[in-house]
């Protein structure tokens, strides 16, 4: 088996981290919500949409090592690893901010994953990626691309809009990470849909 992951918002967590930085610059009142679609709304309903492209320009940028890994995706990754399956990372973003400084957001994406150890081997604490094995493309067609390329046979994404595009490979089996919901194993034009990785975890691998 073969299993492609997403890289922000599936791996990466940003959990209150716009919140954080909104409240830093005094954009939003502490009051706020800490969801990231909270601080968009709020941002857009006083006009201010340009802030909130800016804001995600630096979060995913400079601002990413504010993000944190999921609870339970070391031990996901774990173990697949003694599984022997297969595992590489298909993301697809920009290479800048379409508003404010030009960061290289695969860069900094990629400078994330060597901070917290993907690409250290398991016998030296790290999760045993290989650089080659991340994958940053421009498109959304490009990634269906590469996961059709990689040859996987599970891809999780927190997007349903990239799992149910026409350009998704058909023989990749679906499956939906939605963290904010309290329900799992949701059936929905054949994607299955877990709210944690721990879940993840015991469905696919035991």
């Amino acid at each position: 088996m073969k299993i492609g992951i997403d890289f922000d918002n599936t791996i990466a967590c940003y959990d209150g981290v716009f919140h954080q930085l909104a409240t830093e610059k005094k954009l939003i009142p502490e009051s706020l919500s800490t969801g990231k679609d909270d601080v968009r709304d709020y941002l857009r309903s006083i006009n201010k949409e340009d802030l909130w492209t800016e804001m995600q320009g630096f979060i995913y940028g400079p601002g990413i090592d504010r993000a944190r890994m999921f609870v339970g995706f070391t031990s996901f990754i774990l173990s697949c690893r003694e599984k022997g399956i297969g595992l590489v990372i298909v993301s697809h973003k920009t290479r800048s901010p379409f508003r404010g400084p030009k960061y290289d957001l695969h860069e900094s994406a990629k400078n994330w994953l060597a901070k917290n150890n993907f690409f250290k081997s398991i016998a030296d604490n790290g999760l045993g990626f290989k650089e080659e094995d991340a994958f940053f493309e421009l498109t959304k067609e490009e990634k269906c691309a590469r996961i059709s390329k990689e040859k996987c046979d599970v891809f999780i994404d927190d997007l349903p809009e990239i799992l149910t595009d026409t350009c998704f490979p058909s023989f990749v089996r679906k499956i939906l990470f939605k963290p904010s919901t309290s329900e799992n194993f949701i059936v929905l034009k054949g994607i299955e849909s877990f709210s944690s990785w721990n879940l993840l975890r015991e469905h696919l691998l035991t």
